[in-house]
């Protein structure tokens, strides 16, 4: 059953990007501070509970506005019993540092994003699929349905517990050596990909040469032509100010990029059961805010990097179609490592969902 549904759909993926934000990956050449009211690693400060939130992006990006919003949600219905530190920019380290610290119990919360955190719980790597989903309205169904919420349980093994999944958005790949217009154009360039293992041999078999990198070293990276190219949405293109240092921005949509709001285990099993409800309902109500705005803005960043002297290209439906067909031996390869229900519920639920 795995094999059909998977060969089915597959063949309707493109190709995977790397990168990732971020990724929630992190934005690396801003200076900003953290926020007011620091803890000092501590979870509680003269009786208040404290939620020391570590994030990758700056102050501008939809993330940061998302935390912001879950920070005033929760200090407002737990009357100020529990209180939320945002630490931007990544002040507390890349993604996987985070994950790290979340599991460690030096942070709360952080929002990463799935490919360094499919290296911590595996099959996570689904959501690192290439086109996994055609359209956001199909990701929303599917993540905040039944499979998202059986894929986050997943979590709790690992010391985590996964409360939302938030936007990041379809990747676009930005590089300095051509613009990209099908496979060929990926041939000999060497972009930086997630530290993600099947990311960087989706990017081998496309006949690029990846790099898998923390994103805070990117911008650096990219200046100094260690690397031509990285892929992430046009937000974070944009407010990481990798346009200062890049040519080309291609819209291969290559990757639904997605983050996942995560707490400390131990943590959250302190808390009582209606502070345990009113950090989840935050969560939630502060996703629903920033996928809204990310996708409200996400024109206005295309026309930013224009504007930035970007120039940038529609990529063709025929060049996606070729890339995918490219890389099925590597989707398929990766399927066999993932929880077979998990791989079968979310692909009946897309079907489902379109």
């Amino acid at each position: 059953m795995k094999k059909k549904v998977i060969g089915g759909l597959v063949s309707t993926l493109m190709l995977s990007s790397l990168i990732a934000c971020g990724g929630n990956e992190t934005a690396s050449n801003s200076n900003s501070t953290p926020s007011e009211n620091k803890s000092e690693g501590t979870s509680e400060v003269q009786g208040k509970k404290i939620i020391k939130a570590g994030i990758g992006l700056n102050e501008q990006h939809p993330q940061y506005k998302g935390m912001e919003k879950f920070k005033q949600i929760v200090e407002e219905k737990t009357n100020g019993a529990i209180e939320v530190e945002i630490y931007h920019t990544a002040q507390l380290g890349d993604d996987r540092q985070m994950i790290e610290g979340l599991q460690l119990g030096s942070l709360e919360v952080t929002v990463p994003a799935t490919a360094p955190l499919a290296n911590f719980v595996k099959d996570f790597n689904i959501l690192n699929f290439p086109f996994l989903f055609p359209n956001a309205k199909v990701a929303d169904a599917v993540l905040d349905g039944e499979p998202g919420g059986e894929l986050l349980k997943k979590l709790e093994a690992a010391q985590m517990v996964g409360l939302s999944y938030w936007e990041e958005g379809f990747y676009n790949i930005s590089n300095n050596v051509r613009p990209i217009n099908s496979a060929a154009d990926l041939q000999g360039i060497k972009i930086r990909t997630m530290e993600n293992q099947m990311l960087l041999d989706v990017f081998k078999e496309l006949g690029a040469n990846p790099t898998p990198m923390a994103f805070p070293e990117v911008y650096t990276s990219l200046q100094q032509g260690v690397v031509d190219a990285q892929t992430n949405p046009p937000s974070q293109i944009y407010e990481a100010k990798f346009h200062e240092v890049q040519k080309y921005v291609s819209s291969t949509n290559d990757l639904y990029g997605v983050w996942v709001f995560l707490m400390n285990k131990d943590f959250y099993d302190g808390l009582t059961p209606e502070q345990q409800q009113i950090v989840k309902e935050a969560s939630e109500e502060a996703r629903d805010f920033q996928r809204k705005l990310s996708r409200d803005l996400e024109e206005e960043y295309v026309e930013k990097l224009k504007k930035a002297g970007i120039e940038y290209n529609d990529v063709s439906d025929e060049a996606k179609a070729e890339m995918r067909e490219i890389i099925k031996p590597v989707l398929d390869k990766y399927s066999n490592d993932i929880d077979p229900s998990i791989m079968e519920n979310f692909y009946n639920a897309i079907n489902a969902a379109q």
